[in-house]
């Protein structure tokens, strides 16, 4: 019989910026090559709506008022959160912030595609496009701001 593996030390590393980059170059890269694939398959270029955008946005105000209240029970209050909640935050915090950095450059390379682009509905689309990767963008740092809100003091760590 092969001995357990010993338990895991119980100390999660924060996100790093190197998920984060490579998620943002995935989402660039897909966002420049969707017009020019979709033109060629349908005819038409997608069209961004100010609902996908904003959702962006909601989406963020939403994970920045969660980090915002995780951190006055964490870190002000010194309060410890329920251990599946903490760990619900802390999922909710990672997945969203590699999904915000992704929509970010997504909607940036779309972006980029009408970029001196002369038809009526170009700067349009620019400006969905654009207000979509600051959402994406705010979405993220939202994401972050609750990840760190998250970690427990270091006085308050159990042995």
């Amino acid at each position: 019989m092969t001995p357990d593996p010993a338990p895991p030390d119980g100390h999660l590393r924060p996100t790093t910026g190197a998920s984060l980059a490579i998620a943002a170059v995935i989402g660039l890269v897909f966002g420049w090559l969707l017009r020019p694939v979709v033109v060629r398959l349908s005819g038409t270029a997608p069209f961004v709506t100010w609902v996908q955008a904003l959702a962006l946005v909601f989406v963020a105000a939403v994970l920045a008022y969660v980090a915002w209240h995780t951190w006055q029970t964490v870190q002000v209050r010194r309060q410890r959160l329920p251990d599946n909640r903490a760990v619900n935050r802390l999922v909710l915090a990672r997945a969203s912030a590699l999904v915000g950095t992704l929509a970010a450059g997504g909607y940036a390379g779309y972006a980029i595609t009408w970029l001196g682009d002369a038809s009526e509905l170009a700067d349009e689309r620019l400006l969905r496009c654009g207000v979509a990767a600051l959402g994406g963008l705010l979405m993220m740092l939202a994401s972050l701001a609750l990840e760190r809100a998250c970690r427990v003091p270091s006085g308050d760590e159990e042995p």
